[in-house]
């Protein structure tokens, strides 16, 4: 391998001629040899966007030559495009609250321009990566920005993946309409419901995920850019503060914002906290609808589909891996959750220097989210309905009689279970025709009746009439 030499005030470190970072990622990426985790490349791209911003800015202002600032911006298309992804190397826990991610980000696109200009990689001429990729710029304004660019595109397709969801509940809802079951709470049996009625219950969840992470992108579209190294601006000109803001909006087609107050945001990252916050409502919907078709699936109420053999020692026993899956994501998300709350809180005077930390995990956790919200939509897809099973236990409980509590009442209700008991009678259906009249059990037991919200008393009345003649 051929090795270039550079130097800073420390010394001298030797680079892989090849690669185009340099210096200081060589030197981040020795000191925090910890993980197999680097930092992400949605992030990176995102970093790009904000460079590339800077760059048109300061070249419009006057502040950077026309040449230079053209290659720093192929340099960044580049990066966004996907490429060089093997030369962004830093730990994600590193410290320094970002600083080695914007630098590997700042000599990539040095290393890069200079090459597009005709000249070699590590000489930083004529593009440096402080003066002129960094021009105007602090890690503690670029990187919180990057970050919420970064999070703005992932929340957008985790809102697709939601509203997909969110459509194939709404079409078992349609499909299992008239399927009769037995509702469940505290684990035991309850009311009658169609299954169509239980989906519906899942789909109004996801529904309302929808709007939720529709208020998480309101939350993360202000940013501090322009701010430098506190939020005060200081070694930015006024109108490069301005300006910076406009053209990163029309490059990311984003709805975004500078902070009335960038001190603020850059000592604090609640917004990321309240994020975290309306996103685990989320979380909670998921887990329990993965837990719930999870134990539909054991009662034998519906037939998930198989995707894998689920056992090395059990021939034929298939397990509801995929569910299994979307709870453990659920938990793990949560965990993720769980450091960005520390890491905002750890934050102190003008910095958040846990800032990567906080980046990573939040990254992390939207795109298992948007993954897993895909897959488990795909497998509700397969999801069949055992109608035979639920018919079973329908016409076997005896909490289909409180179907009937309008008719006969509380107490006359728990006579008729008191009988069904003592006579240890199965087919609780067939009873109750043979006490109330068939056409009486199939209005009150049917999917129309059970579906509907609550019953009109006049109506009522006037199919009781209907049946009985005499009773008018």
């Amino acid at each position: 391998m051929e090795f270039r030499v550079e130097r800073d005030f420390l010394g001298e470190v030797n680079i892989p001629a090849e690669r185009y970072y340099g210096i200081h990622t060589a030197r981040s990426a020795g000191n925090f040899n910890l993980s197999d985790n680097k930092v992400s490349f949605d992030l990176i791209k995102a970093f790009a966007l904000v460079k590339k911003a800077a760059a048109i800015t300061n070249e419009k202002l006057g502040y950077l030559d026309e040449v230079i600032a053209n290659a720093i911006i192929k340099s960044c298309d580049e990066i966004v495009g996907g490429k060089f992804r093997e030369d962004f190397i830093v730990d994600v826990f590193q410290g320094g609250a970002g600083t080695s991610t914007n630098m590997n980000v700042n000599e990539v696109i040095a290393n890069r321009a200079n090459e597009i200009l005709g000249y070699e990689k590590g000489k930083y001429f004529p593009v440096h990566p402080l003066e002129h990729v960094n021009l105007h710029q602090s890690t503690n304004d670029t990187y919180p920005s990057a970050l919420k660019i970064a999070s703005l595109f992932l929340l957008q397709n985790l809102s697709e993946e939601i509203a997909k969801f969110q459509g194939v509940l709404q079409k078992k809802e349609k499909e299992f309409t008239s399927v009769m079951k037995i509702g469940r709470t505290e684990l035991q049996e309850a009311v009658p419901i169609t299954l169509g009625r239980e989906f519906s219950g899942f789909a109004d969840a996801v529904s309302r995920d929808r709007w939720r992470i529709w208020k998480a992108l309101e939350r993360l579209r202000i940013l501090n850019i322009g701010g430098t190294a506190i939020g005060t601006g200081l070694a930015a000109p006024k109108d490069y503060i301005f300006e910076v803001i406009d053209v990163l909006r029309d490059l990311t087609g984003l709805n975004i914002s500078r902070h009335e107050n960038p001190v603020s945001v850059t000592a604090f990252v609640d917004d990321f906290v309240e994020v975290v916050g309306i996103i685990d409502a989320y979380i909670s919907n998921l887990f329990k609808i993965s837990n719930d078709l999870r134990m539909m699936n054991l009662l034998k109420e519906i037939r998930l589909k198989p995707v894998q053999p689920g056992s090395s020692i059990m021939p034929g026993k298939v397990n509801p891996v995929i569910m299994e899956s979307a709870i453990q994501i659920s938990i793990r998300v949560r965990a993720d959750f769980a450091v960005v709350r520390e890491c905002s809180s750890l934050a102190s005077f003008q910095i958040a220097e846990f800032m990567p930390l906080l980046a990573f995990s939040f990254i992390e956790s939207l795109k298992l989210l948007i993954k897993t919200t895909k897959m488990v939509a795909e497998h509700i897809e397969g999801i069949k309905p055992l109608t035979d099973n639920c018919k079973n236990y329908f016409e076997k409980s005896f909490s289909i009689v409180t179907a009937l509590l309008p008719l006969i009442g509380y107490e006359k209700a728990a006579e008729l279970v008191k009988e069904l008991e003592s006579r240890n009678i199965e087919n609780i259906k067939q009873f109750l025709e043979d006490k109330l009249g068939k056409g009486i059990v199939e209005k009150f037991l049917s999917a129309e009746y059970l579906n509907s919200l609550g019953y009109d008393e006049e109506e009522l009345e006037e199919f009781l009439d209907d049946i009985n003649p005499k009773r008018s």
